[in-house]
């Protein structure tokens, strides 16, 4: 690479700051083998921004996000910060770093590995193969429309108000990025929603459906409702290629598709915005997975969606392929070699640590590389 590329690393709370150390490694090893040199700097978020700096995410650390070409986010959130005021939560952190730096639409992957068959809830014919993306609108909808609230009537009862609301350069913007996908895929959308009971559910059909027409007719297209696409996950999850939904059903339906790969702990996610004047692409990378505070500090957390979501900042961030490739076939190998955190563990497997399961990944990159 011509130049260092700036990461912005915020390990977060809970087993964060574990599963991070180990892209840190993978870091190294490809300093050393593949001449792919990053610049990283860490910061806080989450609760531990709020212990440290009073906020869940500083100005200073959003300036260095807008500025970092891309950041790898580990997790936010445990119940040392239940307490705190709403507007304090670890998780508005997260939820500010995605709407400053326009981060709208959400990628998350649904593979399952052939070693983790298995592993799955459902049965083996089922997940077998499965291979989808999810593309979730991240910055409008219900978690972001006004007016929201908590107000007390003049009865003395409360009412919690929060408002479902988009518009037509939102729909389009990220349903856009869902078919490019698909044109790189199989080929297929499956716009999801509930216009038959929602108006911005409609909406975003009818926005959706132009969009299609005018620009990607040679997709193969569909609608489905949001509750019965919940449905279809669990019966029959092959059926899809790309699905694109808003924010908060993208939030509900990536969570059912995540097990039928067999464990949360297995997957990555991108958060993509907008193309700058100079072509970059503001982008935010974490695993699926919480902050899983029972088992923080203890060796036992699954650092593989990390992982895997260095492997996609390679893939979206930095259009290096090649590496991106090398890590997930990396993380193929080991799977199939039995190594098991305990997230995914199952008869006749070995039982490893965190840094044990990062042992055997730079062990199978170091013999792809040679």
């Amino acid at each position: 690479m011509a130049s260092n590329k700036k990461l912005l690393f915020l390990p977060g709370d809970g087993i964060g700051p574990e599963v991070m150390g180990e892209v840190r490694r993978v870091i190294d090893w490809m300093d050393k083998r593949r001449a792919v040199t990053f610049d990283v700097e860490e910061r806080l978020v989450g609760g531990a921004a709020i212990d440290a700096e009073g906020a869940p995410v500083s100005d200073a650390t959003v300036d260095k996000a807008m500025a970092a070409d891309a950041v790898l986010l580990g997790a936010v959130g445990g119940p040392k910060w239940d307490e705190v005021p709403f507007e304090l939560k670890p998780e508005r952190g997260l939820l500010r770093l995605r709407k400053d730096m326009e981060l709208f639409a959400n990628l998350r992957p649904a593979l399952c590995f052939d070693a983790l068959v298995d592993a799955s809830s459902l049965k083996a014919e089922v997940v077998s193969g499965l291979d989808i993306m999810i593309v979730r609108e991240l910055t409008g909808g219900v978690y972001f429309g006004e007016p929201r609230g908590i107000e007390t009537l003049p009865d003395g009862t409360r009412r919690g108000v929060n408002t479902q609301v988009y518009t037509t350069p939102e729909i389009q913007r990220v349903a856009r990025v869902a078919f490019d996908l698909a044109r790189k895929r199989q080929n297929r959308v499956c716009s999801v929603e509930k216009s038959n009971v929602m108006e911005s559910g409609l909406l975003w059909r009818e926005e959706v459906t132009k969009l299609h027409a005018a620009e990607y007719p040679e997709v193969e297209f569909s609608h489905m409702l949001a509750d019965n696409c919940a449905m279809q996950l669990v019966r029959a999850p092959k059926q899809f290629d790309v699905i694109v939904t808003d924010n908060l059903f993208g939030d509900m339906l990536s969570d059912a598709a995540a097990m039928a790969t067999g464990s949360l702990g297995m997957l990555p996610s991108a958060s993509l915005g907008a193309a700058d004047a100079s072509g970059r692409i503001p982008a935010l990378y974490e695993p699926v997975h919480g902050s899983a505070p029972d088992i923080a500090g203890q060796g036992k957390a699954n650092p593989l969606a990390t992982l895997l979501s260095f492997a996609m900042m390679l893939r979206y961030s930095f259009d290096l392929a090649e590496d991106a490739d090398l890590i997930e076939k990396g993380v193929e190998a080991v799977l199939a070699a039995g190594h098991r955190t305990g997230d995914i563990a199952g008869p006749g497997s070995t039982l490893v640590s965190t840094s044990q399961m990062g042992d055997a990944l730079l062990a199978a990159l170091e013999s792809r590389a040679a």
